[in-house]
């Protein structure tokens, strides 16, 4: 792990790296090139992301500087590539171009348009046998400097209960806790779980059917290896599920939508979802949660050679599988339909 003492605004890339604002500087100390970096790659993703920003001191207020996309961005002065290698060999030279995006949300940071870093390009099947490699490396076209990082790829994973595919699941049960079981992936290292339930919501006069979703999310776990074949498994209670939809069905007052214009709500789809962190990600995860102790002050984490920020690998999957939706077992469904949040039976059934 690299401390970082300086005093820096970064711009956050992912929704869990914390922003921290410090609005005094040193502005006497001799000006530095700091790259900031934020990138996560997936087998999952078609299209891949790399936020690229530099770090600024100035005189005056840094909240000002924030505002203005000249004090954080690099504009066309960046060669960024990503080298594709199996045991050392590179197979391809993958290069990101910037584009922009529009829907960054207003706060600190300049806003709504951004500029990042895109490149389109599929992780080959046999990426695991191959055991791939992708090495990062930004070069400043006007300075010469060279800013690297590695990952490796969190490798797919067996799911033991519930088994993909599985037709029915039931959650009208009282007492006994269930479990979900699985065996960890290579390179896989922190564990989210969650319980994804789809439903139709049909709203207003014109009885509009809208496709809507809740998570209910699972502690996180961790396993004691990157080495894979580990037996893990998160214990749940079957019967939270109802107080889960009570609680996050709802629209809530003030929401963009009004929980009057729904009319009613039929039952869909469900399906477990696990979202893996590489080693590197949980590092920087573990780093950024809220401290219990009174020292509040924590240093950076930081994996990228001659830049700060983080680069690493992540993968999702479901239990879905492309024959075969979860479905609520019949006692779950009529449950369901007695919590008064506007579920119906579907005609036919």
């Amino acid at each position: 792990m690299k401390r970082i003492s300086l005093l820096l605004l970064l711009l956050s890339f992912f929704p869990f790296v914390f922003q921290s604002c410090e609005t005094d500087f040193d502005v006497t100390a001799p000006w530095q090139d700091i790259t900031v970096v934020y990138g996560l790659i997936s087998q999952n993703d078609s299209v891949h992301y790399i936020k690229i920003n530099k770090a600024f001191l100035g005189a005056g207020n840094a909240l000002e500087y924030a505002q203005n996309p000249d004090s954080s961005s690099y504009g066309g002065n960046l060669e960024v590539v990503l080298k594709e290698s199996s045991n050392g060999n590179v197979i391809r030279t993958l290069t990101f171009d910037t584009t922009s995006v529009y829907n960054k949300e207003p706060g600190v940071f300049y806003a709504p348009h951004q500029v990042v870093y895109k490149s389109a390009f599929k992780v080959p099947a046999d990426y695991s046998s191959r055991e791939l490699v992708y090495n990062l490396e930004i070069r400043n076209k006007l300075t010469g400097k060279l800013i690297t990082a590695k990952t490796p790829l969190v490798y797919n994973f067996a799911v033991e209960t519930p088994r993909p595919g599985q037709p029915v699941i039931n959650f009208a049960t009282e007492g006994a806790l269930q479990r979900v079981k699985w065996t960890s992936a290579k390179n896989g290292k922190r564990y989210n779980v969650a319980v994804r339930f789809w439903f139709d919501e049909i709203r207003g006069a014109a009885k509009d059917t809208i496709p809507r979703y809740i998570d209910w999310n699972f502690n996180s776990v961790k396993s004691n290896s990157l080495q894979g074949g580990e037996s893990m498994e998160i214990p749940y209670s079957p019967s939270s599920f109802f107080s889960i939809c009570k609680s996050l069905i709802p629209h809530k007052e003030g929401s963009e939508i009004s929980e009057s214009s729904v009319v009613s709500r039929l039952v869909n789809r469900v399906e477990f979802l696990f979202s893996v962190a590489g080693d590197e990600l949980n590092t920087y995860m573990e780093v950024n949660e809220p401290s219990s102790g009174i020292v509040q002050d924590k240093p950076d984490y930081t994996n990228i050679e001659n830049g700060i920020g983080l680069f690493s690998c992540r993968f999702v999957r479901t239990t879905e599988t492309p024959q075969v939706k979860m479905r609520l077992s019949p006692f779950t469904e009529e449950r369901l339909i007695s919590e008064n949040i506007k579920f119906i039976k579907k005609i036919g059934n």
